[in-house]
């Protein structure tokens, strides 16, 4: 493909550049619309369905997928599932699927399920994941509602098959594989929005909407959902992998905005984990406990979500600095001076480089710190001049502002496609993508340590910090089929790990644990949580049939 035809693409509108990956499934989506409603009325809308002659693309983060065989008595330690020489390749063995169990999903989901090799072969790969698995799906199946949901897994358990619930394969590390086969749960089908209540400010979905396609129909209410992750990810995989984005530094992650879940267990069972409600002190927080378990406790059917007014006014400003410590402590000073913005992301000179290359831009490459502020507008105004004033005593230059929506827009879209702008220094090349946060104090010098040993590869290596909550990522740049390459890219992603683990930090931030960071969860939380953990998952999944293999390390006994 030549270049300056790459390039065009990656300039158009998000939503063009996502239906471009979409391309492998060939088929459009379009959200569901069902009831829309305040507290006094209720106001029907009429049904957009999919066209039913196509198999959908999968548009809701995967909640995990398969990676081990599942074992009857879940006490058992099993061996490592990862090859020696390289830990993203992820082994399993395949056990063929009884033609008993194809019959019974063939009569729940009639013709929303295939068989077919291309189909299932794309939804054992991930999209931009460079972890790798031995084997693929054997079934792939579209369900349409909850029901058809707990019948399948119903199925699945009685003859012991592992399910893996899946959707866009945006999920980085591994979930979305199938080393051992079985059944691919894709839930795109499931995107209706079920109830919208504007004086409640919630809204009730089910797990195949796509956090952009929900804004778009929240827009004209004067209501969004704050999160904002990658491209593609949906409602149901967003909560599975307990996710956040830009916009965590002032709304929170998942965990924040979620009031309630509908669950499909293990054994077919459909769990109501809350009321409604904004607060509630009614038993265990189930709704906690299913945010971030990646699909091996259930299968998400249905989210209440927290909404938010869209902000009156808003300024976006940017900021240049000599070193990405500068940046990072002006990110510090911004959050410790109780300024309210609602995002800080620092971006690397390499990453400013690659954004100008994808772009055709010309911005200074340099350090470069992006907020924004919301509120009224002299108030907002007001915080510019603050934090200008707080980066001019830490080397800051060339502060610019943003006022205009469509220039806001087109930073904020250059932000959301920084991983896609880095493959236009190395279009051949993929990208492993380090997700470590640290308590905010300590941003700087990670950042800072971080910084020397990626300058120091013979890789190129970008860096993007969610700054105002001590998120920091790195995408590193290597060559899939050098080995060489792929060893100095593991070596740079464990250095940043144990460095930010050295410093009571997490080796996820946001993008969970799936197989790539389980081999660290026992220096984080240590032997004991990690028991608890399987105690959890073994009373919920006797047959561990859920998602088996992701989250919790194989070695862990109780």
């Amino acid at each position: 493909m030549a270049m300056s035809s790459w390039f065009s693409r990656l300039r158009c509108s998000s939503k063009c550049f996502f239906n471009s990956l979409a391309l492998r499934t060939s088929v459009s989506r379009k959200l569901v619309r069902t009831q829309t409603t305040t507290n006094s009325e209720s106001t029907k809308h009429p049904f957009l369905f999919w066209s039913s002659s196509l198999l959908p693309i999968a548009l809701a983060v995967s909640a995990g997928s398969l990676a081990l065989h599942p074992q009857s008595d879940p006490s058992l330690c099993e061996a490592p599932s990862v090859d020696s020489r390289a830990d993203f390749v992820v082994k399993g063995s395949h056990k063929e699927v009884p033609r008993e169990l194809i019959d019974e999903l063939k009569a729940i989901c009639q013709d929303n399920m295939t068989l077919d090799y291309e189909e299932r072969y794309n939804h054992g790969k991930p999209q931009n994941s460079f972890h790798k698995a031995v084997n693929i799906p054997d079934v792939v199946v579209f369900p349409r509602s909850e029901e058809q949901v707990s019948k399948i897994v119903k199925s699945c358990d009685k003859h012991k098959v592992p399910i893996v619930p899946y959707g866009g394969a945006t999920s980085l590390e591994g979930h979305t594989l199938s080393p051992n086969g079985g059944v691919c749960i894709d839930m795109s089908l499931m995107n209706r929005v079920k109830a919208l209540h504007v004086e409640d400010m919630d809204v009730v979905v089910e797990p195949g909407v796509g956090w952009m396609e929900l804004n778009e129909y929240l827009e004209p209410y004067g209501l969004f959902f704050p999160l904002d992750p990658g491209l593609g990810a949906t409602i149901g995989g967003m909560c599975a992998t307990r996710c956040s984005g830009s916009l965590a530094v002032r709304y929170g992650t998942m965990r924040d905005n979620v009031i309630s879940l509908k669950v499909v267990l293990a054994n077919g069972d459909v769990v109501k984990t809350a009321s409604r409600a904004r607060k509630s002190a009614a038993g265990y927080d189930l709704t906690r406990l299913v945010i971030g378990s990646e699909g091996t406790l259930g299968v998400i059917t249905e989210v209440t979500l927290r909404l938010q007014k869209i902000p009156q006014y808003s300024v976006v400003a940017m900021c240049n600095f000599p070193t990405v410590k500068d940046a990072a402590d002006v990110a510090i000073a911004t959050m410790l001076s109780g300024i309210q913005v609602s995002r800080v992301e620092l971006l690397d000179e390499v990453q400013v480089r690659a954004i100008n290359i994808a772009n055709g831009k010309s911005l200074p490459e340099t350090p470069t710190l992006m907020f924004e502020f919301i509120g009224t507008e002299a108030y907002s105004r007001e915080q510019t001049l603050i934090v200008k004033n707080i980066a001019s005593e830490h080397n800051g230059s060339d502060f610019v502002f943003a006022y205009d929506p469509e220039t806001k827009r087109e930073l904020w879209k250059m932000r959301k496609e920084a991983l896609w702008a880095c493959f236009a220094m190395e279009p051949n090349f993929e990208a492993m993508i380090s997700d470590v946060c640290v308590p905010l104090s300590c941003l700087a010098e990670l950042i800072s340590r971080s910084k020397q040993e990626l300058d120091a590869s013979e890789l190129i290596c970008t860096v993007i910090a969610h700054a105002g909550d001590g998120n920091f990522h790195t995408l590193i740049l290597f060559d899939p089929n050098n080995e060489e390459h792929r060893q100095e890219a593991q070596r740079l992603n464990h250095f940043m790990v144990h460095t930010a683990l050295s410093m009571e930090g997490t080796c996820t931030g946001e993008h969970g644990v799936g197989t790539g960071k389980m081999k660290y969860l026992e220096q984080e939380l240590g032997m004991e949580a990690l028991k608890t953990m399987k105690r959890i998952k073994a009373a919920l999944d006797p047959n561990n049939t859920m998602n088996p293999g992701k989250l919790i390390p194989s070695h862990v006994c109780f």
